[in-house]
């Protein structure tokens, strides 16, 4: 069935053409359709376009079909195009015409547009639960291990001492950082643009505030040329922000790559967290930060692929948009993935504490000699200078302890400001007021 047909097959070829993958992507979009249906039936009701009886029976079914795909029985048949035109279909077949009304007052183009913004919108609230989850970990390690020395690497060259507890606070605060761009995108995507229709609004007296309102959204599209216009700016805005902490991830998962090698060998993984080798008997690979590594340099590529199907766009619709689906709806849940299989890899991992036992890394303390030395009131310019000739002589002995006290160093990581610094973001996003509307329109 198509919403569109009228007495002309469409060619077989052209048809699956393009349909395309939509069949298999709209099921992320289920949930939304459903509840943007609800929405859009309770304000057509309110002009007129539904009697009251009629709005009972269509949102009694509307929940009836939620119920369904919560449950894994939501299909798209092979014969339907989309997602909106099976739920048309079931609400026409147990409702008769009264199902029929449903699309009054709306466009296929506003409704992907609506169950777009619905979806992203629950699964960036689902991103944010993981991303803080993963930092209370990072800050509990930092906090676990704060006074366990480690060597920091410039230019992969051994540099100066660092920390575990400066390595996994490093990675907690990059993240807090993530979650502004996080807010950012929530913000973009958290605008209702219901009632745009194709793009030019419509002869029905829509009442786009009260679906705002029922949807939880901040606010809506205001004008409704932008609201078509936003198709495509909206994910690749989030996949911006996606790709942000994929970044994070990526570089914590070379750094325990690297760290857990046999030549360096400052963390270990449990054997049940590696895979082996089916010729080398001693082989313990660390395939979950290997695959978390690639999954997120893909993901980091998700803005850049959106903006090569919409670069060149004038305004108004075009299907090119539809390829947008294929690459965006997928990403949250591979990201998901790699944040809690993270999160559960680094409570596992076991660190090791005697890692400057090893003399190779006794240069990196000559800078503390050098401070040290300038503090007691040897020009630092000299200072360098004189440990510099004590390392060329072979005549440096390293004090190997540090006093790092300043805000953010070894002995001063500043965890709890790092914490509340999260917390303030979290409460920006206002989460429960998406939560509280959805709930009302839900009848489960």
């Amino acid at each position: 069935m198509k919403l569109w047909q009228k007495n002309t097959a469409v060619d077989p070829e052209v048809d699956r053409f393009t349909v395309g993958k939509d069949r298999e992507m709209d099921l992320y979009l289920a949930k939304a359709d459903i509840l943007g249906s609800i929405a859009h039936a309770t304000m057509l009701e309110s002009i007129g376009l539904l009697t009251a009886e009629e709005l009972r029976m269509i949102k009694a079914e509307l929940c009836n079909i939620y119920r369904k795909v919560i449950g894994g029985e939501f299909i798209i048949e092979e014969q339907v195009e989309d997602v909106h035109s099976q739920v048309e279909l079931l609400l026409t077949r147990r409702l008769g015409d009264t199902g029929k009304k449903i699309h009054s007052g709306r466009s296929r183009n506003d409704q992907v547009l609506l169950d777009l913004k619905i979806f992203t919108r629950g699964e960036i609230r689902s991103l944010v639960a993981d991303v803080s989850a993963l930092i209370d970990t990072l800050l509990v390690l930092s906090e676990r291990y704060r006074s366990v020395l480690l060597p920091g690497y410039t230019h992969l060259q051994i540099a100066m001492p660092s920390s575990f507890g400066l390595w996994f606070g490093s990675y907690a605060e990059s993240l807090v950082d993530d979650l502004y761009l996080m807010l950012a995108a929530y913000r973009v995507c958290n605008r209702n643009p219901l009632g745009s229709a194709a793009g030019y609004g419509s002869s029905f007296p829509v009442k786009r505030q009260m679906t705002t309102d029922l949807l939880g959204f901040d606010s809506m599209n205001y004008n409704v040329a932008y609201a078509q216009m936003g198709r495509g700016k909206m994910e690749r805005t989030t996949g911006f922000a996606l790709a942000g902490i994929a970044a994070d991830l990526s570089k914590l998962a070379f750094d325990a790559c690297l760290y857990s090698s046999g030549n360096f060998g400052f963390i270990t993984l449990p054997a049940e967290f590696t895979t082996g080798s089916s010729i080398m008997p001693h082989k313990k690979n660390p395939d979950v930060f290997e695959l978390t590594r690639a999954k997120c340099n893909l993901i980091q590529g998700l803005p850049q692929q959106i903006t090569l199907i919409t670069n060149n766009l004038p305004s108004g619709y075009f299907r090119d948009l539809q390829i947008t689906k294929e690459i965006f709806l997928p990403a949250f849940g591979e990201l998901g993935d790699c944040l809690r299989m993270t999160r559960l890899m680094l409570e596992s991992v076991e660190v090791n504490r005697n890692i400057l036992d090893d003399e190779k890394y006794s240069l990196m303390f000559s800078v503390e000699k050098v401070n040290a030395l300038a503090l007691s009131g040897v020009p630092f310019r000299d200072a360098y200078r004189q440990v510099g000739l004590e390392i060329e002589e072979g005549r440096f002995i390293a004090g190997k302890t540090v006093n790092h006290t300043h805000e953010g160093s070894i002995g001063n990581l500043c965890n709890d400001r790092i914490a509340e610094l999260r917390d303030n973001i979290l409460a920006e996003f206002k989460f429960e007021v998406v939560v509280q509307a959805e709930e009302k329109l839900i009848c489960i």
